[in-house]
């Protein structure tokens, strides 16, 4: 309750200082729907060839599509934001000013600074989901639902613990900023389903750097093609990945040297 408590304080913060910027917030909006357009013309074009890319046709691609835009909003919403930081507080030491609060270290820094208007990329791309769905008339069934949001909170988790992973690395190594280059690079691979991809580059986007967990797992869920036992895979990988992503996070704070040292 505790936890829950601060995260409310950190969300009424946010949201004020959000409101004192209100045309900033139609305008990410108009940007959100020009670039998701964009991204749905790109996959358009794709089909204009073939009928179907990796086994997915284009309304299911659609449905993979939202949900790569969903889960990169709420990148944009908390993870975004609160990782840059973390680097600018190792570099100037003013880590310890976290450090030193009544609460854990990793839960303040990763929700501190919340970014409102980019849940916009959130519905919207939820939304395009549905209507993925309506144009391929499937009504997804109550264990499809469960299941997607079972291995979509997993995918969110899969993505927080890469991310923060690469970001602990400042700890060693100040200058990080090309790490999120490369995540957001490999990210863009989630775009198209894993299938999409041959050889030794399927094999690590499914597990060295488990894209295919991402997107395309939530994607199959609502489509009728994830089984019971897939969406446990998922969740199994995504309680590893925030495991080694924890135990990453107190074994680096040992290396940490503070303003004051």
């Amino acid at each position: 309750m505790k936890y829950m408590r601060l995260l409310r304080e950190f969300l009424r913060a946010c949201l004020v200082e959000e409101f004192e910027y209100r045309a900033n917030f139609a305008a990410n909006l108009l940007s959100t729907i020009f670039w998701l357009a964009m991204a749905v013309l790109t996959v358009q074009l794709y089909f204009y060839r073939t009928q179907e890319i990796g086994g997915w046709n284009f309304y299911e691609v659609l449905v993979l599509l939202g949900i790569f835009n969903a889960i990169h909003g709420f990148i944009e919403f908390f993870l975004q934001p609160n990782m840059a930081r973390l680097v600018g507080h190792i570099r100037k030491g003013t880590l310890d000013f976290v450090l030193t609060k009544p609460v854990d270290s990793q839960f303040y820094i990763s929700f501190r600074h919340l970014v409102f208007w980019r849940l916009a990329d959130v519905a919207l791309g939820l939304g395009l989901v549905a209507y993925a769905l309506f144009q391929l008339d499937r009504l997804p069934t109550v264990t499809q639902l469960l299941l997607f949001l079972i291995v979509f909170a997993a995918s969110l988790v899969v993505v927080y613990a890469l991310w923060m992973g690469m970001m602990i690395f400042s700890f060693w190594a100040v200058k990080v900023d090309n790490l999120s280059f490369l995540f957001s690079s490999f990210f863009e691979t989630a775009r198209f389903p894993v299938t999409v991809y041959k050889g030794l580059l399927r094999f690590a986007l499914t597990y060295v750097f488990p894209i295919a967990f991402i997107t395309t797992t939530p994607a199959a869920a609502l489509i009728g093609r994830l089984t019971v036992w897939q969406a446990a895979g998922s969740v199994l990988v995504a309680v590893i990945c925030f495991g080694l992503s924890r135990w990453f996070w107190k074994f680096a704070l040992r290396f940490y040297t503070s303003a004051s040292s």
